[in-house]
């Protein structure tokens, strides 16, 4: 057999053969093991079989049976029964059950069936449209002149990619009746045009709906009257700002598509979603008939939760001497090595895009350090990889101890290290990163190199958990809890995807959440997901959205347009503002620019930060606007592709970031600082009888003032550097708790140490609230002080760290009881003695974790709701 047909290396031993097998090699002597703090293993299910509704159209049925699906499983059955009644339907079953043929097959079969009815010869207004049945109907059919046509929107361009390659399979017996093509921002323009003219399955995402479609929505004037289904892939994406802002995109589509006839149904799909019709109800605006019973096959799974072992005194400690772990990122990319030289085809899922480009990079340097033994880490006689003989490189080394990207490898190979399958450098060569803002080439590059099995290994960001078809996957390693519980599941899902027996690793960072997890794995392992939190009527969220449906069609009376009572109060004061103009009972845009482009849904800033290479003025990547002056800050350290950067310079107002190769043997974190007022509290209640809760709007002014540099692998800190950065100005939501001058004495915590414990107190409840609402610990912020100027009381701020609000903190005001009450268990089950990062610490804390009393936070914390009944 040649090597391109073997895709494992020649001296690679066999692999085990069940999760369990596995799992004991990766803690294979007593120090690994002693690592594993808990296995949950999770039973095979067998699974349920119904026919095909009668009613689906044969020449589907028999492409179904050529793909091998001539017996679906019962949910498949029932949604895609459903969804030709003309019900919107979200299938809301587990990873790998087979969503995507839930929507592809009542969407090929609305391509396929010819139309019944003509649509109207005059458009009808916003909010007219009838409902149809799959096989055309009154008032809403498709174009005589046009068969049906489709939409699927996805959340990321790699899974909108990876769906074509998918369509395309299924329905090449099915000849040009299907004609899909994606639009989005990596599409040619000659791509684009060909879409508009001839594709009856548009694939693409809200982003380019509501920046492109929807406003040119004229020159797409027979797709919008043909529409027949909107499909809405991955729909728990969909939360927080970003969730409202799509909520709002897709009511402007429903009466775009009114205005031509057409009322379209609704797909949407998720593996993991909490009241998956209410939840899409509400992102939609439609009624919507949830399927959640899955009755698909599943093997047994095998999922550990690891903490990464203490550092070592040589190491150095963290602020404040503080005792630290070793690094997530560094256990992950060890883990990761192991798993490839064995043969066994793994994703590590990591949160940033730096912690994905070093994990990768940690991996593939210390496989170059490896002997022919796969079996012994670090050791050997270093035969056919270039390595010293007797290197006996240890696991905790210092990452400046091992050869640097941009030099030759151990292979002795100058080419890109972090090419897919580039020559020479072993199985080192079969590990890469993957993560937002590569250039479309390189992600597709990627995409096939592990479809085909030229990689064995991959270090991603989120933009691969979100149903990009990976199959084949033996084991995924979770580099740190993600921040909800439906995304851990989606990244665990990605192993064993056709049936087979999987393993799932959640390594711990050296962080109050990933402690309390690691050893309460009930509060991880036997609750359900979280609830979907997004507020489509958030005023800073509407209102860009009824300017940009003005400049679309003009807006009707508020009870005839799909964005609620709201809106109601909102367009006075954007006709006050100049922005509309009412004209009897309708309201115009009145100025040229489209509205659209003023709106960036994501909330990422505007336009992404360009990162160039000063030297050859080569485009690298890019950044989002709003991390901008966290993560390319000059003298940040910046990997691209294994190769590291230092930045120059960063202009703001150009959107650039110049930097020069560098290699440096450290990493860098920002530093803000942060102010709060409160601007209204809408809500107060007692939490005790000294203490108070609130919830309201506050103002936050926040600025990078510095940066940490921070020692590969141990995350010791090697200094700070100042920065001179604009400061940046948030209105938002926040939930605050404060305690009365009694309370505190009664606690017991002295006056100088009440801002040490309310610190404390401040940066354990934040990392903790991503466990009780769906939010990364990077989507809120917080202050605390020992006499607030608005309260005139000790304070503890958490607030949303998006414009308006997203919900987080209106969540951890209902849940404040649970939430507080699990912070303080955190705080008391951590080992250190004075504070360090599995409790206290924070990695983006302003005053550099100064000043923080653990003692005192737990006395403040136990003081909550004292005196009242649970």
């Amino acid at each position: 057999m040649s090597r391109a047909e073997n895709p494992d290396p020649p001296d690679t031993p066999r692999r085990p053969d069940t999760p369990e097998a596995l799992l004991a090699y990766l803690g294979r002597d007593a120090d690994r093991a002693a690592r594993v703090t808990h296995v949950e293993h999770l039973p095979a299910r067998d699974a349920r079989h119904a026919p095909w509704p009668a009613d689906l159209s044969p020449e589907v049925v028999r492409a179904l049976t050529d793909a091998g699906i001539g017996r679906p499983w019962a949910h498949q059955a029932d949604a895609v029964a459903r969804a030709l009644r003309g019900e919107s339907v979200v299938v809301a079953t587990g990873t790998a059950s087979g969503k995507s043929i839930c929507y592809l097959a009542p969407v090929l079969h609305s391509l396929l069936i010819p139309p019944t009815e003509p649509t109207r010869k005059d458009p009808a207004g916003p909010g007219r449209g009838a409902r149809r049945t799959a096989g055309g109907g009154v008032g809403g059919g498709p174009s005589p002149l046009r068969p049906a046509t489709a939409l699927y929107l996805a959340p990321t361009k790699a899974l909108a990619a990876d769906q074509l390659r998918a369509v395309r399979e299924l329905a090449a017996p099915l000849g040009h009746a299907v004609r899909p093509a994606v639009h989005d921002g990596d599409s040619p323009p000659e791509e684009r045009e060909w879409a508009r003219a001839h594709a009856n399955l548009l694939l693409t995402n809200p982003d380019m709906l509501h920046r492109s479609l929807l406003p040119g929505h004229r020159r797409w004037s027979g797709f919008w009257r043909a529409l027949r289904h909107v499909v809405v892939d991955e729909c728990h994406v969909y939360r927080g700002v970003f969730g409202s802002h799509v909520a709002q995109v897709l009511r402007r589509l429903r009466r775009i598509c009114a205005h031509y006839g057409a009322d379209p149904v609704f797909l949407a799909a998720s593996a993991t979603v909490a009241d998956p019709a209410g939840s899409v109800g509400l992102l939609t605006g439609v009624p919507v008939t949830a399927v959640t019973e899955d009755a698909s096959p599943r093997g047994r799974m095998v999922f550990a939760l690891w903490e990464p072992p203490l550092a070592r005194e040589r190491e150095g400690g963290g602020e404040r001497g503080a005792p630290v772990r070793r690094t997530a990122v560094a256990e992950t990319a060890d883990l990761l090595g192991d798993l490839v030289v064995r043969g066994v085809r793994t994703v590590a899922f990591v949160r940033s895009r730096r912690g994905a480009e070093l994990i990768s990079l940690i991996a593939r340097e210390r496989l170059g350090d490896r002997s022919g033994d796969p079996g012994r880490p670090g050791g050997g006689s270093g035969a056919g990889d270039g390595a010293d003989e007797g290197d006996g490189a240890d696991e905790g080394d210092d990452f400046a101890t091992i050869a640097r990207p941009g030099v030759s490898a151990p292979g002795g190979h100058r080419a890109d290290p972090n090419a897919p399958g580039h020559p020479g450098g072993g199985a080192g060569a079969r590990i890469a990163s993957y993560r937002g803002g590569y250039l479309p080439e390189e992600r597709r590059e990627l995409e096939l190199a592990l479809r085909s099995g030229r990689l064995l290994g991959l270090a991603a960001t989120n933009a691969l958990e979100l149903g990009v078809d990976v199959a084949g996957l033996d084991a995924v390693l979770i580099a740190g809890y993600p921040g909800t519980r439906a995304s851990l599941w989606q990244q665990a899902g990605r192993a064993g995807r056709r049936g087979t027996g999987a393993l799932a690793v959640l390594i711990a960072r050296d962080d109050p959440l990933d402690t309390y997890l690691v050893h309460h794995p009930e509060a991880l392992l036997r609750r359900p997901v979280e609830a979907t939190v997004l507020d489509p009527g958030n005023p800073h969220v509407l209102s860009p959205h009824l300017c940009a449906a003005a400049a679309e069609l003009p807006l009707g009376p508020v009870g005839r347009e799909p964005f609620g009572p709201v809106a109601g109060e909102l367009l006075p004061r954007l006709e006050a503002r100049s922005l509309l103009r009412r004209r009897g009972d309708h309201w115009y845009w009145t100025r040229r620019e489209r509205p659209a482009a003023m709106v960036d849904i994501r909330g990422t800033g505007g336009d992404p930060v360009q990162v160039v290479e000063a030297g050859t003025g080569r485009l690298l990547g890019t950044v989002d606007a709003a991390a901008a002056d966290r993560t390319v800050h000059p003298g940040a350290v910046h990997l691209h592709r294994g190769a590291t950067f230092v930045v120059r310079e960063l202009d703001l107002v150009d959107r650039v970031a110049l930097v020069d190769e560098a290699n440096p043997p450290w990493t860098t974190t920002a530093r803000e600082v942060t102010d709060i007022s409160v601007l209204e509290t809408v809500t107060s209640v007692p939490a005790g009888t000294d203490a108070r809760l609130c919830f309201g709007s506050v103002r936050v002014t926040h600025q990078v003032v510095s940066c940490l540099r921070r020692r590969l692998v141990t995350g010791e800190v090697l200094g700070e550097t100042r920065l001179d950065l604009p400061p940046r100005t948030l209105r938002t939501r926040a939930v605050w708790w404060t305690m009365t001058e009694e309370g505190t004495e009664a606690a017991g915590v002295e006056p100088d140490a009440l801002p040490g414990a309310l610190h404390a107190a401040e940066h354990a409840a934040i990392g903790m609230l991503p466990l009780f609402a769906t939010c990364d610990r990077w989507d809120i912020g917080g202050v605390s002080t020992a006499l607030h100027g608005d309260t005139l009381l000790p304070t503890v701020f958490v607030h949303d760290g998006h414009p308006g609000g997203a919900g987080f903190a209106e969540r951890a005001f209902h849940t404040a009881r649970s939430w507080l009450t699990a912070t303080r268990e955190a705080i008391a089950a951590c080992e250190c003695a004075d504070g360090c990062p599995s409790c206290v610490h924070s990695p983006k804390c302003g005053n550099g974790n100064e000043p923080l009393d653990k003692h005192g936070a737990l006395l403040l914390l136990s003081r909550l709701w004292h005196g009242h009944a649970p």
